[in-house]
């Protein structure tokens, strides 16, 4: 029996950091084997399950916003999918140290949506109504999602999130648009929005779209297309809280129907490899590369029973 990682999942940068910068401080804060301190986590790391049980083995603790609030004088780790302004100030307020892992690409999104906004804001003592543009701010991403929470976070909460397709029809075409995306979005979907927002807006407003899906992963979508085409059975190896993973095995499911969702080695079922010569195990943006080569080590040994 034929087995294949995939060489082109696992975490991708943003993820890499944050866990190197947990691991990184977590290793300085122990002396001979005694903590020095504790290091806080603002969410889930990654929406690994099994990684973050590793990272809590090694002193992470992983908080939510309102146990952060009780927080003083402490260090929290800021995970790749980046913050609002609120946070920081929250941070300032408590005296918490921040570790700051957002992404990159995740920042520079961040930085570009507030100038926008800043933008469209009167500046302090002018005129009533100078300066203020009639203007939406619009991201395409799921609502709720951390990295959205914190490019809305930008706008004091004004920006416009757009979830599907559909929802672009929503929009008010008599403003002017600014469109923007969650970095790991569909770059087809972005395109078809921004297509029907420039077939629908009144001449007399202005659109300007900004592409900022992060490459390394939008390239995941068409590479993992051909390594599912290319095996009897694919498993796909990621946590069910990944919005990422969800959209990466669907495409799985699209292009070779034999394809299984699981968490981790315990959960393949032998009956998925009855006649199967060829397997590919693939995962997420948020998926460790230890725990994809677990579940072929797991195949492995089970051929040879």
């Amino acid at each position: 029996m034929q087995i294949e990682i995939d060489n082109s999942s696992g975490f991708c940068f943003g993820v890499t950091t944050a866990i190197r910068k947990a691991e990184e401080e977590l290793a300085s804060s122990s002396q001979d084997g005694e903590k020095k301190g504790l290091l806080y986590c603002l969410g889930d790391i990654v929406h690994n399950g099994m990684e973050c049980e590793r990272l809590k083995k090694l002193g992470l603790i992983t908080i939510d916003h309102e146990q952060m609030e009780k927080l003083h004088d402490v260090k929290v780790l800021l995970r790749a999918h980046g913050e609002p302004p609120e946070t920081y100030e929250l941070a300032k307020r408590n005296n918490i140290e921040i570790i700051d892992a957002t992404c990159p690409v995740v920042l520079q999104l961040q930085r570009k949506i507030k100038r926008q906004y800043e933008s469209q804001v009167p500046k302090e003592n002018s005129p009533v109504g100078e300066g203020v543009k009639d203007a939406s701010i619009v991201i395409f991403g799921k609502p709720g999602h951390a990295e959205v929470l914190g490019l809305v976070g930008q706008t004091k909460n004004q920006a416009i999130v757009i979830a599907t397709f559909e929802d672009v029809k929503k929009l008010d075409f008599s403003r002017d648009i600014y469109l923007y995306s969650q970095t790991t979005k569909s770059l087809d979907e972005f395109h078809r929005i921004i297509e029907y927002i420039q077939e629908h807006i009144s001449p007399d407003s202005r659109f300007k779209s900004f592409d900022t899906i992060c490459r390394q992963v939008a390239n995941r979508m068409p590479n993992i297309s051909k390594f599912a085409a290319r095996h009897d059975l694919i498993l796909f190896v990621c946590g069910r809280k990944s919005s990422n993973g969800r959209v990466l095995f669907e495409e799985c499911q699209r292009v070779n129907p034999n394809s299984h969702l699981i968490e981790g080695a315990s959960e393949i079922d032998p009956s998925w490899l009855e006649g199967i010569n060829s397997i590919g195990i693939c995962g997420a943006t948020s998926t460790p590369k230890w725990l994809m080569e677990q579940c072929r080590d797991y195949l492995t040994a089970s051929s040879k029973r």
